[in-house]
């Protein structure tokens, strides 16, 4: 006797029961984006603790919100938008953490640092995790997520030119920590 395998749930079928309230559908939706909406909640948050505590909440407010989803972008974009979110909501809710700036010149000067790609992604997450809640914020907002320095603004309750400033600090600080891990491993490697 052949047993015939059901043809895998369409991601609008999986909506629809997810809006019904069906937990294998909320289960299988959760399990098709948490790892990619993890990495993407580990880019603001401070420890991985705290990026899995983004995610639930990120994930409750899907489930919550998903009969307003109306299909006019890939799913996909539409969760990644709610963890962003709830990521900046998370941040401003440790607004006491959060380095102030005011308007400053945009110095967009780029210099050649001489640095080797000998550092791995784990330990690149882990230097963006140790820049100050705001600039971490900016620095993933504009340089992973695209986002415009004006559209980070209205985000952050920021000026776009403070935007530019804040991207502008959080590159330095990170090309002087991948500086002295690049001279950390060569030391390590010719001593």
């Amino acid at each position: 006797m052949k047993i015939l395998k059901s043809k895998d749930p369409t991601e609008e079928d999986l909506i629809k029961r997810a809006i019904a309230g069906k937990r294998e559908a909320q289960h299988l939706l959760y399990q098709k984006y948490a790892g990619k909406m993890l990495a993407v909640s580990k880019r603001y948050a401070r420890t991985d603790f705290e990026a899995e505590d983004i995610l639930q909440d990120s994930f409750v407010k899907v489930f919550l919100y998903l009969k307003s989803f109306k299909g006019d972008c890939p799913l996909e974009f539409w969760i990644k938008r709610i963890v962003i979110n709830t990521s900046l909501k998370h941040q401003r809710s440790n607004r006491h953490l959060m380095v102030t700036e005011h308007e400053e010149e945009w110095d967009e000067a780029s210099e050649q640092d001489g640095i080797d790609s000998q550092i791995g992604y784990e330990e690149l997450l882990q230097l963006v995790r140790e820049l100050p809640p705001r600039y971490q914020a900016v620095f993933n907002l504009y340089a992973i997520e695209g986002f415009s320095h004006k559209e980070i603004g209205e985000m952050l309750d920021i000026t776009e030119s403070t935007s530019k400033s804040q991207y502008s600090r959080a590159r330095a600080s990170l090309r002087q920590a991948l500086l002295r891990l690049n001279q950390q491993y060569h030391e390590k490697v010719s001593g």
